[in-house]
């Protein structure tokens, strides 16, 4: 009930709001809820519009969408071609809400800003500001990209239920509070994040972050699904890993193709070194959409 998605049901349906609620996800049953429902709005994570994405297209324009105002998502990153093809689809309707159980919402950005922004995840909103440092905590210019604090104007930042030492760590000084994130802002204050500093692999002295990689493989048509992770190297210390949910397992893209794929779009450090096939469950995906990368990367590790 913590999640937003539920949480903003349960305040909808105080307020008198009807809610339908689906025992799991089923992209087709989805569909058939909302013509059913003639369903207003709808809460989604990245993971439900690739689901929704996938069907075929005679079949998803079987049901009637149009009583929707509005679709939210949340929870994780959505690639860039997923969304943009869920508002060619759905309209501009699509609205992104970026922030944590501990604060709820610090940043938000609707269709048309995202269209002139592809891949930000918005502006702040009130009482929130946007700060990029560096590892030093010294404020760093536009376009730069660094740790991502939000300065909170009501001076409280964030607090960890008996647990001192986490709040500390979370912040820069009173009231600036990070959730953990790498990022940047546009000249235009939009931010956009590239990855968390938990996840950041350092190969050779090199500091790489997977989500960027990510975003690129996902784009890759025989790929579903992708999570990249640091994994052992004698030489470099750490090589960037990609663990890929084909889209067909029967054929699935051989590691050539997904590095050479990733090659020809980003720099060559960023790429990976290796690519495995798994299945999607071992990607263990929560409802939100996340990934518990600590846990894809200790098979690796317990050597």
């Amino acid at each position: 009930m913590y999640h937003a998605g539920p949480f903003a049901a349960t305040r909808n349906l105080m307020g008198g709001a009807p809610i339908a609620v689906l025992g799991r996800f089923d992209a087709e049953a989805t569909l058939a809820a909302i013509e059913r429902y003639r369903a207003r709005g709808v809460f989604m994570v990245p993971t439900h519009f690739s689901r929704l994405l996938a069907l075929p297209v005679e079949m998803r324009l079987r049901y009637r969408t149009d009583s929707l105002v509005s679709v939210t998502h949340s929870g994780a990153p959505c690639p860039v071609p997923v969304k943009r093809a869920i508002i060619e689809w759905l309209g501009p309707i699509v609205y992104e809400g970026y922030g944590s159980t501990e604060v709820g919402g610090s940043c938000h950005i609707n269709s048309e800003d995202w269209l002139a922004h592809p891949g930000s995840v918005g502006r702040p909103v009130p009482p929130f500001e946007v700060l990029i440092v560096d590892e030093g905590g010294d404020e760093l210019p536009t376009g730069q990209e660094g740790r991502v604090y939000f300065a909170d104007g009501s001076g409280r930042g964030i607090r960890y239920r008996n647990a001192p030492e986490k709040t500390a760590a979370a912040h820069l000084r009173p009231g600036v509070f990070t959730l953990g994130e790498i990022g940047y802002v546009d000249d235009d204050g939009f931010l956009y994040l590239t990855d968390r500093f938990s996840d950041m692999v350092v190969s050779g002295g090199v500091n790489i972050y997977p989500a960027e990689t990510e975003q690129v493989l996902a784009e890759h048509p025989g790929v579903a699904d992708v999570a990249c992770v640091g994994v052992p190297d004698e030489e470099m210390g750490e090589q960037l890993k990609a663990l890929v949910v084909p889209a067909d397992p029967g054929q699935p893209p051989s590691e050539a193709e997904i590095i050479a794929f990733c090659r020809d779009r980003i720099a060559h450090y960023k790429c990976p070194q290796s690519v495995e096939h798994v299945t999607e469950g071992l990607l263990g995906r929560s409802a939100m959409g996340k990934i518990n990368k600590q846990a894809l990367r200790a098979p690796y590790w317990r050597e």
